[in-house]
């Protein structure tokens, strides 16, 4: 768990701003240094990946759902505007006013159209409620300008399962088509959270898979650029806010074996299934799970 500290130097108020501001410049610039020099030799590409949830409105209001496209514009669009665009979002324009910086003429042109892909980062769903009374303080910082309360579907530190609701993912991926002019996209990080000794047969994570990559397609069919789909992850690792207390893998690794031995879960077989073009329907990850035949080694979460 990670812990909280209060300290009296620097300024929240504008760090935030002024260190993406100059992230973005400074990446712009390697992006042209790369374009102009060696792009002819090594026919590289160069994105950005960018964390998502599926930003559903808390309640059926205008005042959520005008908060939910803020949530949208203060954490892609703080991105994927400049880079897009040459500019960040009217409304983190509007509500930090001067103490976001602001691009030159040059930087703007240098920006734009100075990614090739976007990497996408998506897990799980943050409901949202307008609080616009944030913006009524006399010290604001970046979430006081966002005006708007996140409240995230599972808690972060916990071993919580996420909800199975690939249509959120569509639906953002729908969006940044619409507002970034559709540039090409590759998932790279999608999957299911379980205990790390929860079971062998984890058809919550089959339904998940199932669900999201059905979500990709459909996107696809809906004329979304989508070159690629990662799912996270082929084993089990160390996780960044669960540590070892979570499990997102593929494949179970015996941390009390000293070789780390690994074993597939159902999962495994059945992205294999799919990835052979097999049956990929939820229904026959259930018949691998009876299947004799499956690697079966429920003994290590006794």
């Amino acid at each position: 768990m990670f812990k909280k500290y209060n300290s009296s130097r620097g300024d929240s108020t504008t760090e935030p701003y002024l260190a993406v501001h100059h992230i973005l410049l400074s990446r712009s610039s390697a992006v042209r240094l790369y374009r102009r020099k060696y792009k002819d030799k090594q026919h590289g590409f160069i994105g950005i990946a960018v964390c998502s949830s599926g930003l559903i409105p808390a309640n059926d209001t205008d005042e959520d759902r005008a908060a939910t496209q803020r949530a949208r514009d203060f954490f892609i669009g703080w991105i994927l505007g400049p880079l897009v665009h040459g500019d960040y979002p009217i409304s983190m324009k509007t509500n930090a006013g001067a103490r976001i910086p602001t691009f030159s003429d040059r930087e703007s042109a240098q920006l734009k159209g100075s990614c090739d892909f976007i990497g996408m980062i998506f897990y799980n769903n943050l409901n949202v409620t307008d609080n616009s009374v944030a913006l009524k303080r006399n010290l604001r910082d970046y979430g006081a300008d966002m005006a708007a309360q996140l409240t995230f579907a599972q808690a972060l530190f916990s071993n919580e399962e996420y909800p199975v609701t690939p249509w959120t993912l569509r639906e953002e991926l729908n969006i940044m088509k619409t507002l970034y002019g559709n540039p090409p996209i590759f998932i790279y990080e999608n999957g299911q959270r379980t205990q790390r000794n929860s079971s062998l047969q984890d058809v919550t994570r089959v339904e998940y898979l199932h669900g999201y990559i059905g979500a990709v397609l459909d996107s696809i069919r809906d004329g979304s650029n989508i070159k690629g789909y990662f799912g996270w992850s082929f084993m089990d690792v160390f996780e960044l806010l669960d540590g070892y207390n979570a499990s997102f893998g593929l494949y179970y690794v015996d941390r009390d074996d000293p070789k780390l031995k690994r074993y597939p879960k159902l999962s495994a077989e059945w992205y294999g299934n799919f990835l052979k073009g097999g049956k990929t329907s939820v229904v026959g990850a259930i018949e691998l799970e009876k299947d004799p035949s499956s690697v079966s080694v429920g003994h290590l979460f006794q």
